[in-house]
């Protein structure tokens, strides 16, 4: 009942907020990065941290003074995970301060809208960990960028976690997926269909709707049907109301496996040893500290400068994936001027250069503070995703834990679903696929 009033809270809460805004001042040779947010809302629980630790990296680069002596200038926008006012916020800033050096929508339903968008105004898309799954092929979708992994990979992941528990065998087992009933909750669909007719087992989809605080019809079903495994596909306030809806259907916890997004300090601490055992799977290695952690409290929070209220948030998960996000915006603008000039704003079409000719390698991910959080990274034509990877970590009922070794999508499960929805999606679109070679 706590969680449903505070569910509603945030929702009306929503509707009093238009463009929430966060910005320094600009000056005339800044590099304008627009910040779509969702700090209020039914997914406000992820947002927030998610948001500061966006924030709070463009503000360390700034305070190491900038890319090349180019400063960053930023604005908040708010669309409380609203596709509408997410699209609101793309059009009244993408032509800000000389363009939009590049959009994070932090909305797979706002990433379908803008989507549309981007080739006519030339703006870059960089989705990291979400999105369209398909987009990952650079030669349809020139302007969108699902950096580290998306919901394909991400699935195929956990699939292959669970067959190393099951000593590879899921034939005759069962595995609900239980997801947010939008765009952003069905992406890892057709990856689990194809690999249930493989696997042999039998995929039970079991839809929440919106914001996922009624699920005792779901998990009624989970008791009823009783599958082996859950996957959860939530965010925000579904994901504790999930877990204590397992706790109370006494549904181990870990035999759950969440997406990232469901797998954050704030979804489990307040439950803790009744999160036991509940699985996440990480961007990368995103559950690790790095140098990056202690630089943003040397040089941003020490200085009274943290957008974050309290300093702790800085190294919980979500708060570290959005400033990975950051860090590889920049790191784009920082490529982007080695080819166009160091040290001069970039235009937004020289930005989308820069994310899709990335190599980050490991001397430079340490160098950077990233090294212990990511593996090397690289962009071309045709890869818009780079590499992914990532690992299982567990909650043990007051931290997380890693528990698994590295992991990357099966590219003979992943790449021919690729092919398959970009192809479709230039038929459906009338887009003329570019030439790689």
């Amino acid at each position: 009942m706590m969680l449903k009033k505070a569910a509603l809270a945030a929702a009306t809460a929503a509707l009093g907020f238009g463009a929430l805004t966060a910005a320094p001042m600009v000056h005339a040779q800044d590099q304008f990065v627009p910040l779509l947010v969702y700090r209020t809302g039914q997914f406000a629980p992820l947002g927030i941290p998610w948001a500061d630790g966006k924030q709070d990296y463009l503000k360390l680069v700034n305070a190491k003074g900038g890319v090349n002596g180019v400063k960053i200038a930023y604005e908040e926008c708010e669309t409380a995970y609203d596709t509408a006012k997410g699209v609101e916020c793309y059009e009244r800033l993408k032509n800000k301060d000389g363009g939009a050096a590049g959009f994070d929508p932090q909305s797979t339903g706002i990433t379908f809208a803008v989507s549309d968008k981007a080739p006519g105004d030339k703006r870059p898309i960089v989705t990291v960990g979400y999105g369209l799954s398909q987009s990952a092929n650079g030669a349809v979708f020139e302007w969108n960028f699902p950096l580290l992994g998306n919901y394909w990979t991400a699935a195929d992941s956990i699939i292959q976690d669970i067959l190393k528990k099951e000593k590879g065998s899921l034939k005759g087992k069962k595995i609900a997926l239980v997801y947010h009933d939008s765009p952003y909750g069905k992406e890892p669909i057709p990856l689990l269909q194809k690999r249930a007719e493989k696997e042999g087992f039998q995929l039970m989809l079991l839809p929440v709707t919106a914001p996922g605080v009624e699920q005792k019809s779901t998990w009624l079903q989970v008791r009823q049907q009783r599958p082996d495994y859950v996957l959860l596909w939530s965010a925000g306030v579904m994901t504790p109301t999930a877990i204590r809806e397992a706790q109370a259907t006494n549904f181990a916890r870990d035999k759950i496996y969440a997406i990232w997004w469901a797998g954050s300090d704030h979804d489990v601490k307040d439950i803790g040893a009744g999160a036991k055992g509940y699985n996440t799977v990480t961007i990368h290695n995103t559950a690790e500290r790095d140098k990056v952690h202690d630089e943003v409290k040397s040089l941003v929070y020490d200085k009274s400068q943290g957008t974050a209220a309290n300093v702790a948030s800085v190294g919980s998960m979500a708060h570290t994936r959005g400033m990975v996000i950051s860090m590889l915006q920049v790191e784009a603008i920082r490529t982007a001027q080695e080819k166009y000039g160091k040290g001069k704003v970039m235009t937004p079409e020289q930005v989308r250069w820069g994310l899709e000719n990335l190599n980050l390698t490991q001397d430079r991910l340490n160098a950077l503070g990233f090294g212990k959080i990511l593996r090397p990274i690289q962009t071309s034509c045709s890869n818009h995703l780079g590499t992914d990877w990532s690992r299982i970590a567990q909650w043990d009922g007051a931290k997380w834990n890693v528990v698994s070794d590295w992991y990357q999508g099966d590219k003979s499960m992943v790449e021919p679903l690729v092919k398959e929805y970009a192809d479709k999606y230039a038929r459906e679109k009338n887009v003329k696929a570019r030439s790689c070679n």
